[in-house]
């Protein structure tokens, strides 16, 4: 078996056998596993020059792991815990290939022993009233990206779902009438009501009588009708902070 198609099938049973099959873990966690190899790739292509279809194991040895985590700091601008994140999935990965492929021991140890950053835990602070309407007044509902991040946003602000559960939502989710609320699968697979603002309500109800980009069942798809990262929403949440702070 090619070095690469080893690879891909490794990836394969990792992601269907492991922690769909055995694990039965989330969709989330699915989505922010995927995300973590999607980047690893894009990572490959510009240091390796190689694309995935060519990629062997033996490519993602300790020093290409500790590279990408560094290029995702220093060039993607992630911060520590998203970088401990993305460490987790490959060491997830990594013990999977250790019973699938004892004769990387070696190579998979090392990679093992790349360890997590220390990071102060901050003290969260809460916006005012003010500083979120600012935040909400700065998409363009002109467009069609625009009222969708003030959709979301709104959703965000007026519930407090967390990142997963937002971008985890799909269009039929909301239910707008008497009790309106929006059902999500919240942190341990558990399912949850939230009930909705008259506020709110109403912006779900304008926003989901656009028609669905490509056909998207996400109920706040990216432009192609996909569903959004988490990378995806801190960036345009950024985006209109930085709005906001040159309004104001």
């Amino acid at each position: 078996m090619k070095p690469s198609s080893n690879l891909a099938a490794l990836i394969e049973r990792y992601f269907t056998e492991r922690l769909m099959r055995q694990r039965n873990v989330s969709a989330n966690t699915i989505a922010s596993y995927r995300d973590t190899f999607r980047l690893l790739f894009t990572f490959a292509q510009a240091r390796l020059h190689k694309p995935p279809s060519t990629l062997g194991f033996d490519d993602l040895d300790a020093p290409f792991v500790s590279a990408f985590l560094t290029d995702l700091e220093t060039k993607r601008g992630a911060n520590v815990r998203t970088r401990n994140l993305r460490l987790t999935a490959i060491r997830s990965f990594f013990r999977f290939v250790s019973f699938e492929e004892p004769a990387h021991s070696a190579q998979i140890q090392r990679v093992l022993a790349i360890p997590s950053k220390r990071h102060d835990k901050r003290q969260v602070h809460f916006l005012t009233r003010s500083e979120i309407e600012a935040i909400l007044c700065a998409p363009d509902r002109m467009t069609w990206l625009g009222r969708r991040d003030y959709t979301l946003l709104l959703l965000a602000a007026q519930t407090g779902l967390r990142l997963s559960e937002l971008i985890s939502l799909d269009r039929d989710a909301v239910h707008p009438g008497a009790g309106a609320h929006v059902r999500c699968v919240g942190k341990g697979r558990k399912e949850r009501c939230t009930p909705l603002t008259a506020h709110a309500r109403s912006a779900l109800q304008a926003w989901l009588k656009e028609p669905a980009r490509h056909g998207a069942n996400a109920l706040f798809p990216n432009v192609h009708g996909g569903r959004l990262s988490g990378d995806s929403v801190q960036s345009l949440l950024a985006k209109h902070v930085r709005a906001a702070s040159e309004m104001t």
